[in-house]
């Protein structure tokens, strides 16, 4: 079905942009670092995917055109609507310059609106060619950040419970942790985990980034990096995790259905849960003036009762890959050219994505972030232990994420079994890579 959108969305693209259509036979003039061309008289259309990053990125685009006159409009996704509204913004007369791609997967769906970017200013610029999203020999999209994400905890009230993050470095001290403050909740005041939602703005953090955990292990008991079928071996260890979240938590498991991710933001900000699974990204909005301060925050990793925990690190990778529309304007390409290059190479650019941002850029130029939790992770891989590669990525579609997230939501609301999540994730692996691949 993507296939035959994209080829309509090609054709369609084709007839109201003729001499725009196929593959570029010329590169743009390249820049200098952290400057602009001189022939880059476009403008910039940047889908942004991060909704937390909108007002940084809003500053940013209006500092640029400020230096340089050329005019950047960014409109930000709504959480979880990225590919629709994508799908939708593409086909338009002036459809996005500037845009991303999640991986190789996300990458089979747009690699035809993919610019070639392999001699641009900005991919020689990348630390390594790791960091590149190649189609064959072309590069078709440039990772812009690399994060990390985990179990985030206030050591404050785990300090109220009698508990130290350093005594938890595995899943059964975790759930020992949970259920003890479960146990007590009505004496301390306060609850194990916030809210694990799952509506739209908040799913993503069980359907996609949870479920990363038995992937990883999967791959790494088989020496695999993507498979058309997942076998679902670590599913037993998956359900734990997700029991201890939705049974030590601040609210009923059949209300989860209806808790937003901002329900459980604040509900950690408020001091109403110790734990709160989310990234390095959520640093900016837990932090400042009437919020927590550094010392009060630390990020451990998820524990599932698989491997060798003591020396797991937090899941650290990327699904953010910039790609430059190839059936733009060809100013408007150079424009977008040039505008990627100054937000990774010039001073004003990088200190806004990392501290603005809270961002790790995999660029030459990256200043330091401030980021507590990107520090954290330093750390830990320094101390030897291992992080979580991201493999989520590789799952099939957008639509295997929302049936097991609808499986997950009717298991916790005790509508659904588990036998419905291992189906939506097993069988619906299969079917999906089969549907889109065959």
């Amino acid at each position: 079905m993507k296939k035959v959108f994209a080829l309509l969305l090609t054709l369609t693209l084709c007839v109201g942009l003729l001499s725009a259509c196929g593959s570029k036979t010329e590169t743009p003039a390249s820049s200098g670092e952290g400057e602009t061309s001189s022939a880059a008289t476009g403008s910039v259309y940047y889908l942004n995917f991060k909704p937390e990053q909108d007002e940084a990125w809003q500053n940013l685009a209006k500092t640029y055109t400020e230096e340089t006159g050329v005019p950047v409009t960014v409109v930000t996704a709504a959480s979880g609507t990225y590919e629709q509204t994508l799908m939708s913004e593409i086909a338009k007369s002036t459809p996005p310059t500037l845009f991303q791609v999640n991986g190789p997967v996300g990458l089979a769906n747009w690699k035809d609106y993919c610019y070639d970017l392999s001699d641009s200013d900005v991919y020689g610029q990348l630390t390594s060619d790791g960091f590149a999203l190649k189609d064959g020999d072309a590069v078709a999209g440039i990772a812009y950040v690399v994060e990390s994400y985990g179990i985030i905890a206030n050591k404050t009230l785990l300090a109220q419970a009698g508990w130290d993050v350093a005594d938890i470095d595995s899943f059964e001290d975790l759930k020992a942790c949970a259920e003890d403050i479960t146990a007590r909740k009505a004496e301390l005041g306060f609850a194990a985990f916030s809210s694990a939602g799952m509506d739209g703005s908040s799913d993503w953090r069980f359907k996609t980034h949870l479920a990363n955990l038995p992937i990883y292990f999967e791959y790494q008991a088989d020496g695999i990096g993507t498979t058309d079928a997942i076998k679902g071996t670590y599913l037993d260890n998956y359900k734990a995790i997700w029991d201890l979240y939705i049974n030590n938590s601040t609210c009923d498991p059949a209300a989860l259905s209806g808790k937003t991710g901002d329900d459980s933001r604040n509900e950690f900000l408020a001091g109403e849960a110790a734990f709160f699974q989310n990234g390095s990204w959520e640093y900016g909005n837990l932090v400042g003036e009437g919020k927590f301060t550094d010392d009060d925050l630390v990020m451990i990793p998820i524990y599932i009762g698989v491997g060798d925990e003591a020396n797991q690190g937090l899941c650290t990778g990327t699904e953010n890959y910039w790609c430059v529309n190839n059936s733009a304007k060809e100013e408007d390409i150079q424009a977008t050219l040039d505008f990627m290059n100054w937000c990774v190479t010039s001073e004003t650019g990088t200190k806004a994505m990392a501290n603005d941002m809270g961002f790790v850029i995999p660029f030459k130029a990256a200043q330091e972030s401030p980021n507590l939790f990107v520090k954290q992770d330093a750390a830990y891989t320094a101390e030897g232990k291992v992080p979580v590669s991201w493999n989520f990525p590789t799952m099939p579609s957008e639509n295997w994420k929302n049936e097991l997230g609808t499986a997950l939501t009717a298991y916790a609301a005790g509508t659904g079994t588990w036998d419905g999540v291992v189906s939506a994730f097993v069988d619906g692996w299969a079917s999906e890579y089969a549907a889109l691949n065959g």
